[in-house]
C-alpha cells in the first residue's frame, strides 16, 4: 500500500514559517467539545509511558479518555489494553479504505479504568506520510461519533518533530506536551519540538504547555533550558525501576502493586492531570538555536 497525499479542493496551502508550506486541515476535521493534548519528545524518553499513566489519572478524575497512539510500533495503548491492538491503518487496508464499512469495535478498544484506545498505525516505510494516518484516524473518530461523548483527548506522538506529518496532531490539539530527560539530547529534540509548536501555533488554536521531566533524579539542565527560553516543568518524575516493570507486565503504575514508591509516582500523575484540566496557561517560549543549546549545557 502506497500513500500519495495531495490538498482536495477543500484545503488551501498554508505558510509555517520561512521553507516550509503544509496543507490546512479542513474545518469538518477539528476536534470539538474536548481538550485535546499532543504528547512529544525524543525516542524512547517514555512517552507512551506517560501518556498512559496520565490518561488513567484523567480517568480517575471522572473524565471520559481517548488515547491516540501515533506511531507506525502502535504499543502507546499495551499498558491499557494489555495487548497490541489492531491499527486504524490495518483495518481500513482490510476493507480496500472503504471507511463506511467499519464499525467503531474494529479500531477502538476500551482499556483499564475506562480509557477508550486507538492506534493510528503508519504507512510503510519510506512511503505515505503519518499526517495523512492521523487525518484519517480523526475523520473515522468523527464519522462514528466517538469524540462527541470524549472529555479528554491524549495524541502519543513518535520521537522528534521532523517534518509536517509528525507534526499532524497539533493541528487538532489545545496544547502541546514535551517529555524529557535530564539530558543534553532530550533537551535538544525539546527544542526543535518548541519550535514546532510555536510554527503551528501561527495557524491553528495549538498552544504550549510545558515539559514533564522524566527518568530524572534531577532537572538541573531542564531548568537552565527553561530559564534561557520561557519554558515551564509541569511535573517531575524520577527513574524508578517499578515504571520499567509496569511496562514489561502490560499494566499501567495505577494497576500495580501498591508501595510508597507507585504511591507517590501516581499522586504525581494525579496531580499533573488535574493542573491540565484546571488550565494551562500558554507559553511563549522562544526556541534557542542549535549553537545556543551547546554554548548552554555544553562543557569546556
Amino acid at each position: 500500500m502506497t500513500v500519495i497525499v495531495r490538498p482536495r479542493p477543500d484545503e488551501r496551502l498554508i505558510g509555517d514559517g520561512d521553507g516550509s508550506v503544509q496543507v490546512h486541515m479542513p474545518d469538518p476535521l477539528k476536534i470539538d467539545g474536548a481538550k485535546v493534548f499532543a504528547v512529544y519528545g525524543k525516542g524512547g524518553i517514555g512517552k507512551s509511558t506517560t501518556s498512559s499513566n496520565l490518561s488513567v489519572a484523567f480517568a480517575k478524575l471522572g473524565k471520559r479518555v481517548l488515547q491516540i497512539g501515533c506511531d507506525p510500533k502502535h504499543d502507546s495503548t499495551f499498558t491499557l489494553t494489555g495487548r497490541m491492538i489492531p491499527t486504524v491503518i490495518d483495518v481500513l487496508d482490510g476493507v480496500g479504505f472503504h471507511s463506511e464499512e467499519l464499525r467503531a469495535e474494529d479500531f477502538v478498544v476500551e482499556g483499564r479504568h475506562g480509557v477508550m484506545c486507538v492506534e493510528a498505525g503508519g504507512p510503510p516505510a519510506g512511503t505515505g506520510c503519518g499526517g495523512y494516518v492521523v487525518g484519517q484516524t480523526v475523520k473515522l473518530l468523527k464519522e462514528h461519533h466517538l469524540l462527541e461523548d470524549t472529555d479528554i483527548v491524549i495524541f502519543d506522538v513518535l520521537g522528534d518533530v521532523v517534518c509536517g506529518g509528525f507534526a499532524a496532531p497539533l493541528l487538532h490539539a489545545d496544547r502541546g506536551v514535551i517529555v524529557a530527560a535530564n539530558d543534553f539530547d532530550s533537551i535538544f529534540a525539546m527544542n526543535r519540538i518548541v519550535a514546532a509548536i510555536k510554527a503551528k501555533s501561527q495557524n491553528y488554536g495549538v498552544r504550549l504547555g510545558g515539559v514533564i521531566v522524566n527518568r530524572s533524579k534531577d532537572t538541573d539542565q531542564i531548568q537552565k533550558y527553561n530559564d534561557a527560553t520561557g519554558m515551564k516543568m509541569l511535573a517531575h518524575l524520577p527513574d524508578l525501576d517499578v515504571i520499567r516493570r509496569s511496562r514489561l507486565k502490560k499494566a499501567t503504575l495505577f494497576d500495580m502493586e501498591q508501595s510508597p514508591e507507585v504511591e507517590g509516582v501516581c499522586k504525581e500523575y494525579l496531580r499533573l492531570a488535574a493542573g491540565l484540566l484546571a488550565g494551562v496557561t500558554p507559553l511563549e517560549a522562544t526556541p534557542l538555536k542549535d549553537r545556543e543549546i551547546f554554548d548552554l549545557l555544553g562543557y569546556d
